[in-house]
């Protein structure tokens, strides 16, 4: 987790304890990456702040001048991995020529990003029963970047016409469960056929051919 990214997240509502300094920035990274890993092996409940700090190298004390409780740096951690995962996707797919390459791409990128971070899925998972604005948020988000991509390749003649935020939806359920069966329950599937497997579906749909 780069400072960055973290001034990213902090835009998209890491919480009213902002660093002013780049040490500081380093600091709240190293506890975001802590409590990803206590939170993705251990669970919310059975996580624990002195093991976060413990796991980034820091004082109990430091811990609280960056996040308020053990509920707040998980939520905080939900906004940082959504913010995390759809840059990664965004820096795969912007070269990409038309919305169907795009999808192509950015779904590859997306089941690689899972599967190089695993504690993903657990942590969003769970915070839809420890945190349900931040679980609807994270999901949120990526469906109103989403339509804006859809309708954009709409204006643009790539897609035919539809409802956008149906179908952003869809598009991202294909690629959370597809990437939960193939990226993380299966960590060795070659993920080429299956992402040819869904983009036909996607181009293509389930009819045998145009209606007569």
């Amino acid at each position: 987790m780069n400072q960055h990214s973290i001034l990213k997240s902090q835009s998209a509502g890491l919480g009213p304890k902002t660093p002013k300094t780049r040490k500081g920035l380093a600091t709240q990274a190293k506890l975001l990456e802590a409590a990803e890993a206590e939170f993705g092996e251990r669970g919310y409940h059975d996580g624990s702040i002195v093991e976060i700090t413990r796991r980034a190298g820091v004082g109990l004390g430091t811990f609280y001048v960056y996040f308020e409780s053990k509920e707040a740096v998980f939520r905080a951690l939900v906004t940082h991995m959504g913010h995390e995962t759809r840059a990664y996707i965004a820096r795969q797919v912007e070269q990409a020529p038309d919305r169907l390459s795009a999808e192509r791409i950015g779904m590859r990128a997306f089941f690689e990003f899972a599967r190089s971070h695993r504690n993903l899925y657990k942590i969003v998972m769970e915070s839809q029963f420890v945190a349900e604005d931040s679980y609807r948020a994270y999901y949120d988000t990526f469906a109103e970047g989403y339509r804006r991509n859809l309708q954009t390749a709409v204006e643009r003649g790539e897609i035919r016409p539809g409802d956008a935020d149906i179908r952003a939806w869809s598009l991202i359920g294909l690629s959370v469960f597809l990437g939960m069966r193939y990226a993380i329950w299966d960590e060795t599937a070659d993920l080429e056929p299956v992402v040819d497997a869904a983009l036909d579906m996607i181009e293509r749909g389930l009819s045998l051919g145009p209606k007569p």
